[in-house]
């Protein structure tokens, strides 16, 4: 095969995020436009067979399964902050990592990251305290599953004084401050949900590793995957806009980390 010589770019979705007979996007269709899924894991959303109808698709589709790992808080989506000390959260981490390595193996694959979803990811980007007890849970499972999260977030910063392998994330459907932090969520402009911009998007973010500030000021975001989330309202269309948006502009599509059997 030959060696791709252009841009690439790991994308990314949320998925698993229903919940018993409640569904709230077509999985499916999402894995046949991305290259790595956060999949739940139980906490915010997700049950059990879901959890492993997801990794079986994804396994089929070549798709890097992440653990999507939250605070526990099911009826909040995890958008809602939990105190908990640094053991419990460890552990709670922990034990969502291995819920759904379990349903990975079964399906055929293994998790091959591990993201903080909502509240705990943004929490982690400043809370010392709580960005440690993530990487302590990383570090427990053996230190070999990478950690995804924002650039300049103590929890990577954490993770790479500890050996752990980091993945630096972007979002081509949330808003950005001038400090390369989130707009906080039920704020003007915090999500973006026409598709032709969030293609754009994505696209600056994968050739230029730039993405421009609620205020216009370009952010320097070199990532090393770009994700789109699937509540985002249109994400179908959305997703299909900022593939097709990729594809044309030469852009490879590929995960991050590699796909273990």
């Amino acid at each position: 095969m030959a060696q791709h010589e252009g841009p690439v770019v790991d994308l990314n979705v949320d998925l698993g995020e229903g919940f018993g007979r409640w569904s709230l996007v077509d999985d499916v269709a999402l894995l046949d436009l991305v290259s790595s899924a956060n999949v739940a894991c139980g906490f915010h959303a997700g049950d059990p067979s879901l959890l492993r109808r997801v990794c079986e698709a994804a396994a089929a589709r070549g798709v890097a399964v992440g653990a999507h790992v939250a605070y526990r808080d099911l009826v909040g989506f995890g958008r809602r902050y939990v105190a908990a000390s640094r053991t419990e959260l460890r552990d709670d981490v922990v034990y969502q990592v291995g819920a759904l390595d379990a349903c990975a193996r079964a399906a055929g694959t293994r998790v091959a990251y591990v993201k903080p979803h909502g509240a705990l990811y943004n929490r982690i980007v400043h809370d010392e305290v709580h960005a440690a007890a993530v990487v302590d849970a990383v570090v427990d499972l053996g230190a070999t599953l990478p950690l995804m999260g924002l650039p300049g977030s103590a929890v990577l910063r954490l993770a790479a004084d500890l050996g752990v392998r980091k993945l630096t994330e972007a979002f081509g459907d949330r808003g950005y401050r001038p400090d390369g932090t989130l707009v906080p969520r039920g704020r003007p402009g915090a999500v973006i949900s026409d598709p032709t911009l969030v293609a754009a998007r994505v696209v600056r973010l994968a050739t230029d590793g730039v993405v421009d500030a609620s205020d216009g000021s370009p952010v320097r975001a070199a990532v090393d995957s770009v994700c789109v989330h699937s509540d985002t309202p249109g994400a179908l269309d959305v997703l299909r806009a900022v593939r097709t948006a990729l594809d044309d502009t030469g852009v490879l599509v590929r995960p991050a980390v590699q796909v273990a059997r």
